[in-house]
């Protein structure tokens, strides 16, 4: 198991698929707040609303200099879909084997109805234009979540 990352630890580098059709390399961000956003699945409520709040949001991210990543296990195809269904505005990242989502220690055993499985936590990293963990958020409620995404980059 990796370390848990904290605030002021280099953020993990990793170059995966994304919907622009590029690769997103997260070190080849430097210079630019990072926003990157772990999320269970695409086009499921939760997902979906922390999607739109992103959407909704994205010139005030903009306003900071801030990039917004989202990254799940689902192909491009799907990423695609979502993509169309919602009018995202912001690139999504195809995690499928999972190498970010252990780099942030965010593929984690869960439970629920007493069955335990594996999947992701909802959690942010909010990068500075350094490369460092400026804030962490683990187990995201959806509610009110881009607000406090936007207060950590101020």
């Amino acid at each position: 198991m990796p370390q848990e990352l904290r605030e002021g630890d280099k953020a993990p580098d990793f170059s995966l698929p994304s919907s622009t059709g590029k690769d997103v390399k997260l070190s080849e961000l430097r210079g630019k707040n990072v926003v990157l956003y772990f999320y269970p699945k695409d086009d499921t409520p939760g997902c979906t609303k922390e999607a739109c709040s992103f959407r909704d949001s994205l010139p005030k991210f903009g306003a900071v200099d801030a990039v917004v990543l989202g990254v799940s296990r689902d192909s491009l195809e799907s990423h695609a879909e979502f993509i169309k269904k919602y009018g995202l505005n912001f690139v999504l990242v195809s995690d499928e084997g999972l190498e970010a989502n252990k780099l942030y220690g965010t593929w984690v055993e869960k439970e629920n109805y007493g069955k335990k499985y594996w999947g992701t936590e909802r959690s942010t990293f909010v990068i500075g234009k350094d490369g460092k963990i400026k804030k962490v958020f683990r187990k995201v409620k959806v509610d009110g979540h881009e607000q406090e995404v936007l207060e950590a980059l101020a």
